[in-house]
């Protein structure tokens, strides 16, 4: 393939792609002809799919072919990034969002909207996206969109993940023309410099400057590697990228292997992925068949080719020398360092290692220009960050945002809130690695100094959200049991400090901790983080250490008071019946699995401390609210 074939091939699907990005991003209505009345995009990304995205697919098929219609395109996307709302599907060029599809929703639409002369089902859309006179809100106008900047999801939920052509009509592969016919390497790191682009994987390192450490190291071969083993509980940024748009990926390591010298690649994704590993496999297939991967690159002579990798779901996998020693068929086990692996990287080869986020940035940079890049964010942190936003919160979903935006803005304006009307208590960044962040900090910038200047850290993006019935001790132990779980053991710092720490938070959420115990914490923690071979032993007190430093109140209730102030501990718990309340209706004595609460009928029950095993039936039960935990 030339690089004028290529454009060819954007320019024969570039209408189809245009109608779905200007709806979406300026609310306008294109009059162009694409051939098809109507686009119908359902999400294809593992939240929907869970969801049953699949089965409404196949009730839109079924019903085109029993009502005549044939100029309706449907296209399987990636992630539209409302998870919290799916399946996800949207009618170009209306621009209409429905939610919470099923397949008679589905046929619904088919028999009012999608056929000729119909309307849009009102009522089955999304409510925040029609006024109260019936009128469709533009994308832009929509709270969990308008505060947004999408650039590494530039194209999830915008094209069909599975069609190369589409990739390639959205922009995909033509900043690797550009950089194969008209910048040197030289530029190409020069350009990744100004532009301030930092790893997106936690650390923050300029991305530039280790595509300059690995293009000045000396070796007869060189590799290019994509980090997608993303294990952060509540994680799924990388994911959904490599579902809804592999090929910026596959892109990007291309340019990588020209800008460093290097001809081939590998991609290290966790099986647990399946629908990503599928797509990756199948745009790597297409890449190859039309010279994009391969040999000749576009006739420019440049070799590149790549390879997938699964990794069997450790999450030490994620540190990089672990991730290469696993790439090359060994146990994930981290190896230490220097030397580094721009100098000595997977088979000791150099090599330049990012993670998915990462690499999504780098082709819209080629194309618009690092002064475009370096104009969003702060002063340190450039550009955009996706979050994946969990826990406690009304959307549930993925957020890209540029860096700064303040986590007030993520919580409430794009998040939509805490459910409930309960308050807002902390978010835990960083996954295992970071901290919390507590109320306090609601209006502080997000990007990676600040983060850290209040013990937390950026992290690759997940953004779990904790309301005020969150024990802040039994979250710092629920991370643990997960480090403790996946330290690969090789170091003494973090094999037998994870499980101490673990120990010793058991300890207080049981009620048996003493003040000292504090103290050990501390210790432990300065020994982990000084001593243990990587990434996931020197951060893994981190969660503890944050939630002392701003919420040491709940820690001593725990140790002196003998209370879980949130009422989450069991062991320190205890079940009362309110007298005044209890209208004596027998429906918690009848569910009570052990016996505990007697009473005649018509009068104030009693809980026996004793026998009650706490599983909390009586409170879901009882619909006077005459149960109460202390």
């Amino acid at each position: 393939m030339t690089c004028e074939e290529l454009k060819k091939i954007a320019a024969e699907k570039a209408d189809l792609i245009n109608v779905r990005r200007i709806v979406r991003e300026q609310a306008e209505k294109l009059a162009v002809n694409t051939g098809y009345r109507k686009q119908v995009l359902v999400c294809g990304g593992t939240g929907c799919t869970s969801s049953h995205s699949a089965q409404v697919i196949e009730q839109l098929e079924k019903s085109f072919k029993e009502l005549g219609i044939d100029d309706v395109l449907i296209v399987k996307t990636g992630c539209f990034g409302l998870c919290a709302l799916g399946p996800i599907m949207i009618v170009y060029p209306e621009g209409a969002f429905y939610s919470q599809m099923t397949p008679e929703h589905a046929k619904t639409v088919a028999e009012k909207h999608l056929v000729k002369g119909g309307q849009i089902v009102k009522e089955l859309l999304y409510s925040q996206t029609v006024h109260e006179d019936g009128s469709v809100i533009p994308f832009a106008e929509i709270p969990f969109y308008k505060h947004q900047m999408r650039i590494a999801l530039r194209n999830c939920g915008v094209i069909a993940a599975e069609d190369i052509t589409e990739a390639i009509a959205a922009g995909d592969y033509a900043a690797l023309a550009k950089v194969l016919t008209e910048m040197t390497p030289e530029q190409v790191i020069a350009e990744l410099k100004a532009s301030g682009l930092r790893g997106r994987g936690g650390a923050g390192f300029p991305t530039g400057m280790k595509w300059q450490f690995t293009r000045d190291a000396k070796g007869d071969k060189k590799y290019v590697c994509c980090n997608a083993d993303e294990g952060d509980p509540g994680a799924f940024m990388d994911r959904s990228v490599l579902e809804g748009d592999p090929h910026t990926v596959l892109e990007a390591m291309a340019i990588a292997g020209y800008t460093v010298g290097a001809d081939e690649g590998y991609i290290y994704v966790r099986a647990e992925y399946p629908i990503a590993v599928e797509r990756l496999n199948i745009a790597i297939d297409q890449a190859r068949k039309l010279g994009l991967l391969g040999k000749n690159i576009l006739g420019t002579g440049f070799n590149f080719d790549i390879h997938v990798r699964l990794g069997a779901g450790a999450f030490v996998c994620g540190e990089e020398t672990a991730l290469m020693t696993s790439i090359e068929g060994h146990r994930g086990e981290p190896r230490p360092r220097p030397p580094f692996s721009a100098q000595c990287g997977v088979f000791q080869k150099p090599t330049v290692l990012n993670n998915v986020e990462t690499w999504a940035n780098v082709s819209p940079i080629i194309m618009k220009g690092s002064q475009w890049f370096a104009s969003i964010g702060t002063e340190k942190s450039k550009g955009t960050k996706v979050f994946a936003v969990g826990g406690k919160i009304k959307n549930v979903g993925l957020v890209e945002v540029p860096m700064g935006t303040k986590l007030g803005t993520i919580i409430y304006d794009i998040g939509g809130g805490i459910p409930n009307g309960k308050k807002f208590k902390a978010a835990q960044t960083g996954g295992p690695s970071g901290g919390c962040i507590p109320a306090k900090f609601i209006d502080i910038p997000m990007d990676f100094d600040n983060l850290i200047s209040i013990g937390s850290m950026m992290g690759s993006g997940g953004l779990i959200v904790m309301d005020e019935d969150t024990c802040m001790v039994d979250i710092a132990k629920f991370y643990l049991e997960f480090t403790a779980d996946e330290s690969c053991g090789k170091c003494t710092p973090c094999r037998i400090g994870t499980k101490r720490l673990l120990e010793i938070l058991t300890k207080i959420t049981e009620g048996k901790g003493e003040p000292e115990d504090l103290v050990k914490i501390k210790e432990i923690a300065q020994h982990m983080k000084s001593s243990s071979l990587c990434a996931l032993g020197q951060s893994a007190p981190n969660p503890i250490l944050s939630a002392m430093e701003h919420f040491m109140d709940e820690y001593e209730a725990h140790i002196k008071e003998k209370r879980c102030p949130s009422g989450v501990c069991k062991s320190l718990l205890n079940y009362h019946i309110d007298p005044d309340k209890c209208r004596g209706c027998t429906a918690c004595a009848r569910k009570c699995p052990v016996g505990a609460i007697t009473g005649t009928v018509k009068q104030p029950h009693v809980i026996d401390t004793a026998k009650c095993i706490k599983c909390g039936q009586c409170l879901e039960t009882c619909k006077f609210g005459a149960v109460v935990k202390k």
